[in-house]
Order: structure tokens, then sequence, then C-alpha cells
């Protein structure tokens, strides 16, 4: 692109692109198999700093001209929710067991004002930036990747986000859950169901309210998130080929077979506002809790 880019200069073209080109040193490549397996306790915000990521937001690449991911005074990192994309780890991780505290807002974005507050953090996230929901050449807002859904109504969720890797090849991350489905048909995560290999769509977590709907201020009747802007604190265990998904201490999804194993970790910003805490990689417990 940047090849092209200097050509169209030269013969004086002007190209028309959705958003600013992008720094290639601003989207750190990492060799394979240089995964971080954390031996003691890392702060991903340390001292109200964000040197540890980078940002890719749809409309504007590399650049965050909207301030959507700040660090107030207090330590406590600001998502807007203005726009779609995320903040991206510099590295890849493995083998830890990630933890966040983290509170809703109250601004919510169009396309999605009026729709339940949506964000998320992906892990095992490989492929290119955007290479999740490319289309007709155009980037999308995230990298093929396991999420770990921050959701009105469905915090806990997995989605298995297939899409572009490097070279433009394919990459379609894959997983084995135990499920059952539900009045509608849809998976959900049991310990007593039928192991299933999800290579994209969602399993719905544990007490997920089969009547949920995509609206504001939506609360299922077995919700485990906390109520209103309340602190909420999950955990993301990253064992192997194994995710664990815990809210508030309550067991909600568990997956199996997980392939890619490790990778970058992404915190979304999808229309709503929210604000995180704590945000830490830990070694692995001995025992899974």
């Amino acid at each position: 692109m940047k090849a092209l880019y200097a050509f169209a200069l030269l013969l004086g073209v002007s190209l028309s692109l959705p958003f600013p080109l992008p720094a290639l040193a601003d989207s750190p490549v990492q060799e394979p198999g240089q995964a971080v397996i954390p031996t003691k306790v890392i702060p991903l915000i340390p001292d109200n700093d964000l040197s540890q990521w980078y940002t890719w937001l749809t409309d504007s690449g590399y650049e965050d001209p909207r301030h959507v991911f700040t660090v107030q005074p207090d330590g406590i990192l600001r998502i807007s929710g203005d726009g779609f994309g995320a903040l991206t780890t510099k590295k890849e991780y493995a083998n830890y067991l990630l933890i966040m505290e983290y509170r809703w807002g109250e601004k919510t974005w169009a396309p999605r004002e009026q729709a339940a507050k949506d964000a998320g953090v992906l892990v095992h996230a490989q492929g290119i930036d955007g290479g999740y929901g490319w289309k007709d050449g155009q980037p999308g807002a995230w990298m093929p990747s396991f999420e770990f859904q921050i959701i009105e109504g469905g915090v806990g969720d997995l989605l298995v986000l297939s899409g572009r890797g490097k070279n433009g090849t394919q990459l379609n991350p894959s997983a084995t859950v135990s499920v059952v489905r539900d009045r509608d048909g849809e998976p959900v995560w049991s310990s007593e169901g039928k192991p299933e290999v999800f290579r994209k769509g969602r399993v719905n977590w544990l007490g997920r309210d089969p009547d949920w709907q995509d609206r504001l201020g939506f609360r299922g009747k077995n919700d485990v998130e906390s109520p209103g802007q309340a602190w909420t604190r999950i955990e993301c265990i990253c064992r192997d080929d194994e995710l664990t998904y815990r809210v508030n201490g309550k067991l909600v999804n568990h997956i199996t077979d997980v392939q890619p194993r490790q990778g970058k970790i992404l915190v979304q910003t999808e229309g709503a506002e929210w604000f995180i805490r704590k945000l830490e990689l830990h070694p692995l417990p001995e025992v899974q809790p």
C-alpha cells in the first residue's frame, strides 16, 4: 500500500482511502513462538501508561484522533465507545490468568445508541488488524480471535472470530464446547452437554436469558454481571488449549481444544462507553480454580 501511494504521488494521482495510511511500524510483528508466559503479575496499564498497546479503529487506522482510549488521572482506562476497533497488545501471550474489573458508562453511540451496551476482550488474536469483518477490500474492526463477550445480558458468551491472516491467508480459530440447545436452538455451554466444534459464531454463557433482546439496559433474570454502573470482575484462564470464563467468581463458560493457543489481547470499543480499573495478567494457578 505504501508503494502504491508513493507511485500515485509521482503520477499526481489522488487516492481516496477510508482512513489515513497506517504507519506499519505501529503494528508490531512478533515472531511465531515468542509468546510471553507470565512468571509474575503483568499490569497491562501500569502508571497510567498505554505503551504496551497500539490502537486500531475502522475509520482512522492506527490513529486515535477522537481519544477513544484514554487513561484518566485516577488511573482508570476510559473507552468512549465512539467508533469500532480496539486497543491491541504489542506482544503475544500464552498460559495466563487475565483479570479485569470494569463498569459501564452512560454514553452510547450510533448505530447502537438504543442497543445493549456492548464491548469485549479478545484473546489469542492473530492475523492482521481488521482481519475479522474484512469486506470488499476494506478491513474490519478486530483480529481473528476468541472473544470474552461483555454485553448487557451476555457477559461470558464465547465468540469465535475468523478472518484474514497475513499475506491474505484465511485464519479459522477453532474451539470445542460442551453445549445444550436452548428453546431457540442456540448453543449454551453446559458441563452436561454434548461436545461440538465451533469455527465461527457464538456460544451462550451458562445462564443467558433465552428472551435476551438487543436493547439498552437489558438484564436477564440469571445475570451475574454487577447491575447498573457497579464494577464487575471477569477472569479468563488461558491454559494450554483451554479457556475458562468467570464472571464475579461464577464459572460461566469453558472451552477446550482451542487453536491457536497464544496471541495478542484486544480490548474493544463497540458503541458504548466503559471503564477499566484493573487489567492484569497473572501466572496460572497450579490448580484450575
